[in-house]
């Protein structure tokens, strides 16, 4: 657990380079994709628009930033807790924000939407703050008992979100395959399948950041989580614009939420 409340005390060369990599993977995408949603958005308004640009540019940047200080430098840990945090909460949650709008695209069912928002808030309560409350704990105290509590959330918390953003990915690709099971054209089963496989990549990295974390490799999966992140929301390009134009010509037609058109 190196790192956990401060500065890596490992000297290892090989996984300084490693957790930088990954660092430096984060901030190329987010770069990346701040490029392609102001080049590829008409207007730049709505819930899809602001979660996918903010996830990037508060959400993985301040977040890779803060455990950058943290672990390769002596600033103090008030402040660097505050920036990976405040980074945390909003690439994390804006991620999960990111997948229910789009979920406007495939499902009109409000009931059904209004549950996936509440789930998500209810996750900002029971998972975003008190792993904060531990978090500054952990690295202001540093007593066996804020570290024993910042490991066990530690765990939760991430569970807790892969679980989220598991059952949002779910609804999407059950009510994207029954949208392109309308019209039966061979285009349509190729966004199909292309729509499943990004989201089993997206499932299978939130499954490498359990195994790390569970495994007690805290410095790598941390480290690893802002590339992961910033991944996963520059994979929403691979398929959205092509199924923005399946549900403009959807058998039979229905209407879209204009925030998301590109």
């Amino acid at each position: 657990m190196d790192g956990i409340a401060g500065e890596l005390s490992t000297q290892h060369g090989g996984l300084r380079s490693t957790l930088l990599f990954f660092m430096a993977v984060a901030w190329y995408n987010v770069i990346e994709l701040v490029v392609l949603v102001l080049t590829t958005f008409r207007r730049w308004r709505g819930l899809y628009f602001w979660s996918l640009l903010l996830s990037g540019t508060l959400g993985v940047a301040p977040y890779t930033v803060g455990f950058l200080l943290k672990f390769f430098t002596q600033t103090p840990a008030r402040a660097t807790v505050t920036v990976l945090t405040v980074g945390w909460w909003t690439m994390v949650t804006g991620q999960s924000l990111v997948l229910y709008s789009r979920l406007h695209l495939v499902l009109r069912d409000e009931r059904l939407l209004r549950r996936v928002l509440l789930m998500i808030l209810a996750n900002v309560v029971v998972l975003h703050v008190p792993t904060t409350v531990l978090t500054y704990g952990a690295n202001l105290r540093q007593t066996p008992a804020w570290l024993r509590g910042y490991n066990i959330i530690e765990k939760l918390q991430l569970t807790g979100f892969t679980v989220q953003e598991v059952v949002i990915s779910l609804l999407y690709i059950w009510e994207t395959v029954k949208l392109l099971r309308m019209c039966a054209a061979r285009e349509n089963r190729k966004i199909m399948r292309q729509l499943v496989g990004i989201n089993v990549a997206m499932l299978v990295m939130d499954l490498v950041l359990l195994s790390l974390e569970y495994a007690d490799y805290y410095a790598v999966q941390i480290s690893l989580k802002g590339a992961v992140y910033s991944i996963k929301l520059k994979l929403e390009f691979a398929v959205l614009g092509r199924l923005v134009a399946v549900v403009h010509n959807r058998c039979p037609p229905a209407p879209i939420d204009g925030d998301l058109q590109l």
